[in-house]
Order: C-alpha cells, then structure tokens, then sequence
C-alpha cells in the first residue's frame, strides 16, 4: 500500500534521489522547515520504508568490474523449495548486483558483475547446480539511461480514453 506523501514529502525524496549527499541544513533551505523538523520528516520517510536505503551509485568497470551482464534464469523445477535454494543461492553471491523474479519465462533476471571471464563461469556453474535448468546471458555494451529517480510530481493531466463508439462518432 502506498504511503501518502505531501508537497514536503515530494520535495524532499526528489532532492534526495537526485543527490542523497545532501546536508539536512541544505534540504532545511529547500524546503523552507527547520533543520530539527526537515530531519523528523526523512527519518519518518525512512521508517515507512519509502527511503529503503541511502547509498552511493558506484561505476562496476572504474572500481574492477569490465564484465557486467543480465542472465535470465528459467528453474529446472517450480515447487517453493526449489525457488527457496535458488533465491537463497542467489542472494549469497556477491558478483549478483540485482535480482527479480519474473511472471512467465524466464522465471529469474539477474543483474551480475564479474572481474573476468572465469569469474563469470564461476556464477553460472554455481547457477546451474542450484537448480537453474537455462541460462541466457546477455552482456551488457552500455548504459543507455543510468538509474532514473522515480517522476513523484502530480500526475500529468491524460487525455480521456477514446472508446470505440467515441471515435465512430467522429466520423
């Protein structure tokens, strides 16, 4: 269920997704409150858990990291146990920067980086042997968009939708 944010609220994740270096006296500034209550607010922010964590956005190829792919995993079995070892499985390897689980095929896609060639073997074989029946790897040859913050505005103003009996009429 999503939790209602106000205009500060709105301001404030907006300012900090764009920048969560942020000092509270800065964000204090921005949004016109105290820096007493600007503070009150990104901690209620965070115990909702609409600020799940503050962290920095590091570059995988300058800090080590030249491979950087997607492998879309589909399960040799589809029970809750098998799901259960590989989820466990995947959230114990390091190189696995990122996972969803999917509906329809492939069941798994997971964000992974890796130092070399054999690193990446490494992952896969260990993929392979906690249940992962395909694995499709496609490497990654550049960020198009990096990570975007979420658009927290108003909503835009949409057209209403045309019916098939509102476009006749026009005719």
């Amino acid at each position: 269920m999503a939790v209602k944010l106000d205009e500060i609220d709105i301001l404030l994740l907006s300012a900090l997704q764009a920048d969560a270096d942020r000092t509270n006296v800065e964000l204090a500034r921005l949004t016109g409150l105290s820096p007493a209550a600007t503070l009150h607010r990104v901690r209620a922010l965070k115990e909702s858990g609409v600020i799940r964590i503050v962290r920095a956005h590091v570059d995988p190829a300058l800090a080590g990291f030249p491979l950087q792919v997607w492998i879309a995993a589909t399960l040799s079995r589809h029970d809750p146990r098998s799901s259960a070892v590989f989820e466990d499985h995947v959230r114990s390897l390091p190189q696995v920067i990122a996972a969803d689980n999917l509906a329809g095929e492939p069941d798994y896609l997971l964000s992974v980086v890796a130092r070399d060639v054999n690193e990446l073997g490494q992952v896969l074989a260990s993929l392979s042997t906690r249940g992962g029946q395909r694995l499709v790897t496609s490497l990654r040859l550049a960020e198009i968009k990096p990570p975007s913050p979420l658009p927290l505005g108003p909503q835009e103003a949409r057209p209403p939708r045309q019916t098939p009996r509102s476009l006749r009429a026009r005719r």
